[in-house]
């Protein structure tokens, strides 16, 4: 055999092994509601597909679809992953109201403080109590976002009797109850649709973490933000669940499932928590540098809300109790995983500061 031909037979055999590797390439096709500029999709989606990336050895990546780009609208993202449409979405449970009542208990007012301390006891939660509420899924992270706050247009909220007469938006059955307990007429929407509310006067104002705001142009929308006392439990946050498609994990080889088990569970829960905790700042200047006005609750008026909002752990506790669950047991359990976080994040700072 001359050389030519070993040299044009050698080259076949690489391009038919390329083209064999190419073609057993899995794609996981990945779907959320986010704009792709906004902070979750750049600093926990991105990376995380790039580290599966990297970690398969390019056998396994991601094709992103934001902004609803597979269709539908936000509350159907737990079932487009459920149903196979997407491999992975990155939702809230709490966009399909009532459906995921038991992790709504991270959702009740004055109930967190941190991020990462919550998102780690909400991952732990998850696994003692709330498995079969998510059946239909693989849950890959369950996280929260960092304080929540109110922003609105005319008027700048300082105390309950503010919120008279507001049409307030809020992501989650237990944060419109929330608003109505404080006065205001709650207005559901997932995120995609508060921008439009907005401009056509559907809603007077929203409940928001900052970091969300600029990302859909919010702080141009609004005159007042209205903040907490940061040494006082969060007003709110909200759920969200990174999920994948159980099947579509059950087919993949074992050492691709080693791979996004490695990337998923409670560590990634909390590093998710942990990147809201400190995303708080390039957003809130931005409405700084526009001239808004801002107020800071003080703890003594916010007192007065934590007693209204106590309605909402009773409604809870009820439900939980309707349901043939031990409300009480379970709305402790939460508040001690959260109170263990916090505790072990703390000592994890001290010891990192007293280096």
């Amino acid at each position: 055999m001359g050389r030519a031909v070993i040299r044009w037979f050698a080259a076949l055999v690489a391009m038919v092994a390329a083209s064999g590797a190419l073609a057993q390439q899995i794609v996981l096709k990945v779907h959320h509601f986010w704009p792709p500029i906004a902070m979750g999709p750049k600093n926990h989606l991105e990376p995380w597909c790039a580290k599966i990336q990297q970690e398969s050895n390019n056998r396994m990546r991601c094709q992103i679809f934001p902004a609803m780009q597979l269709g539908g609208t936000p509350p159907q993202l737990i079932d487009q992953v459920r149903d196979g449409v997407a491999d992975i979405v990155w939702t809230l449970p709490g966009y399909t109201a009532g459906r995921f009542p038991i992790m709504e208990v991270f959702e009740l007012p004055f109930m967190t403080q941190t991020a990462e301390a919550a998102s780690r006891a909400a991952w732990r939660f998850y696994e003692k109590h709330a498995t079969k509420e998510f059946a239909g899924v693989k849950p890959l992270a369950f996280h929260v976002h960092d304080q929540g706050y109110v922003h609105t247009r005319e008027r700048q909220i300082k105390t309950l009797a503010d919120f008279q007469g507001l049409k307030m938006r809020a992501p989650t059955r237990q944060t419109n109850r929330m608003l109505a307990a404080f006065g205001a007429t709650p207005v559901s929407m997932p995120l995609p649709a508060v921008t439009e509310a907005m401009s056509k006067g559907v809603i007077d104002g929203f409940v928001l973490p900052w970091e969300v705001i600029p990302s859909v142009k919010l702080h141009e929308m609004v005159k007042f933000h209205t903040e907490t006392d940061p040494a006082m439990p969060s007003l709110y946050t909200a759920v969200f669940i990174f999920a994948m498609n159980p099947a579509r994990y059950a087919s993949l080889p074992p050492e691709l499932k080693a791979v996004i088990d490695r990337n998923s569970g409670l560590e990634l829960s909390g590093q998710i928590g942990a990147l809201w905790d400190n995303s708080k700042g390039p957003a809130r200047t931005m409405a700084v540098d526009r001239g808004n006005a801002f107020y800071t609750v003080p703890a003594t008026e916010l007192a007065h809300w934590e007693r209204r909002a106590r309605t909402l752990y009773a409604d809870w506790l009820a439900d939980m109790n309707k349901r043939g669950l031990d409300g009480n047991a379970l709305l402790a359990d939460a508040r001690a995983l959260i109170a263990a976080e916090d505790a072990a994040r703390a000592k994890a700072a001290g010891t990192k500061a007293a280096r």
